[in-house]
């Protein structure tokens, strides 16, 4: 990386923040600083734990506590006892989690290393790399912010079914439901209407709830 670049970066941190001014450097430094790239969506999310990059926000923060609210009242309400998560990550959200038996899969040895290190004689729950799937199922499986990040339509599609074919009750998912992307939106981002995949692959599950607030 040249000198200009690395320059042009350490400027760009500090402005991108502001009004008006920070979007259109954004802009003008997508249009002529070239990316490198993209790995593919489970190569992208190794890199990003292995970085030392965390879950990103909507593990965090407001976001954590609006989904585990729902999610912790739900599972008391229907007296759920399993639970699969596909996408678990760092671990940040399960803290907030009243789960009584838990597996969480993720693709990246890091965020199962950091699941370990953070629940380290919680025996209610499990971390595997989802190579290592060997067909459990649960009452509940669960999906945060994971669909959108599935940019490869064979890596959905596989994702989906296991999601589903997993599950003895219910399955939560917490992600945009649109088929609309925007020529600038990140590269590990593709929003899809997950909503039309169920109604036609799996017509016989029916949703019970539309929670919106974020």
């Amino acid at each position: 990386m040249s000198e200009i670049v690395r320059t042009l970066k350490r400027c760009l941190k500090k402005i991108k923040k502001l009004p008006f001014i920070g979007p259109f450097a954004m802009s003008l430094y997508r249009k002529w600083i070239p990316s490198k790239p993209f790995p593919g969506s489970m190569e992208y999310w190794k890199l990003q734990y292995q970085s030392g990059r965390n879950s990103g926000p909507g593990s965090y923060n407001q976001f954590a506590e609006f989904k585990a609210e729902i999610l912790n009242r739900f599972i008391e309400n229907n007296d759920i006892q399993t639970l699969i998560e596909y996408g678990c990550g760092d671990g940040n959200q399960l803290k907030l989690a009243e789960y009584s038996s838990y597996i969480g899969f993720d693709v990246s040895s890091e965020a199962i290393s950091r699941c370990n290190s953070i629940f380290p004689n919680d025996k209610r729950k499990t971390f595997k790399l989802v190579d290592d799937y060997s067909g459990e199922k649960a009452q509940l499986t669960l999906s945060l912010d994971v669909i959108y990040h599935l940019i490869e339509d064979d890596v959905f599609m596989e994702y989906m079914e296991r999601l589903f074919n997993s599950s003895e009750r219910f399955v939560i998912i917490y992600s945009s439901n649109t088929d609309e992307n925007q020529d600038n939106q990140a590269a590990h981002v593709k929003h899809r209407r997950f909503s039309a995949w169920v109604k036609k692959n799996q017509p016989q599950w029916k949703l019970l709830h539309h929670i919106t607030k974020f």
